[in-house]
């Protein structure tokens, strides 16, 4: 099983130097995705070859059990020739077939049992990985926000303490209501003094009625009312 630890200490080792340095989050899990990758394909290869291993022990085993068999053979034809020297030369290779079959068969189940384990381990392994690409976008994107709003809150930080700049614009604004008074209070007296203006036009106007002009109407008017004198 060590293919597996050695994967997470090269993981570990790659991901931990890029956070000592402070990369940013996507830098790190694209790194870790790429030791992923990497280690998952070595480990697939060492799993293949203790497949191998296991293929050749059980071709092994089922070829020390046709030779056995084949010298049993032998000695049953070296009895029906009756040559039991023959026949027991025979046998005994017959068992050392037998005891090197049964050594394959134990190493084979042995293999076998590990093989199994180690494929159990690779499919877990395929599914982590598989789900770390799947998690890796949504873990980019909340870093991306988490980024953001952190950017936005220095900034709010740094304005809030900052009182000069809005001291400044305190002030200019104030200013600038100053100014506009000023210009509403011009205008005021602009019109006050186009109706000064007005007013005085019309009171000479009103004067010029009293004029000789005017009196004169008015003796007219009165004469009129006076009785007429006899005809002498």
């Amino acid at each position: 099983m060590g293919i597996f630890s050695r994967f997470k200490t090269l993981i570990s080792s790659n991901v931990n130097h890029l956070i000592s340095k402070a990369e940013k989050p996507e830098k790190i899990l694209n790194q870790a995705i790429i030791d992923m990758s990497e280690q998952l394909i070595e480990s697939k290869k060492a799993v293949a070859m203790a497949i191998a291993d296991e293929k050749r022990l059980a071709r092994e085993v089922a070829k020390q059990t046709d030779l056995a068999k084949e010298w049993e053979r032998k000695a049953v034809l070296a009895v029906q020739a009756g040559k039991d020297d023959l026949a027991k030369e025979a046998l005994l290779r017959k068992q050392e077939t037998d005891n090197d079959a049964l050594e394959y068969q134990k190493q084979w189940e042995a293999q076998k049992n590990s093989v199994e384990k180690l494929k159990k381990s690779l499919m877990e392994l395929q599914n982590k990985f598989e789900k770390a690409q799947r998690d890796k976008n949504l873990l980019v994107a909340r870093a991306k926000r988490a980024e953001a709003q952190q950017k936005i809150q220095d900034t709010m930080s740094s304005m809030s303490g900052n009182r000069n700049a809005f001291d400044a614009f305190d002030r200019m604004s104030q200013k600038v209501d100053q100014m506009e008074a000023q210009a509403d209070a011009a205008v005021e007296l602009e019109d006050l003094s186009s109706n000064n203006s007005l007013e005085k036009r019309f009171a000479e106007l009103e004067k010029s009625d009293n004029s000789a002009d005017r009196l004169l109407a008015d003796l007219k008017e009165k004469m009129k009312a006076l009785p007429e004198k006899p005809a002498e």
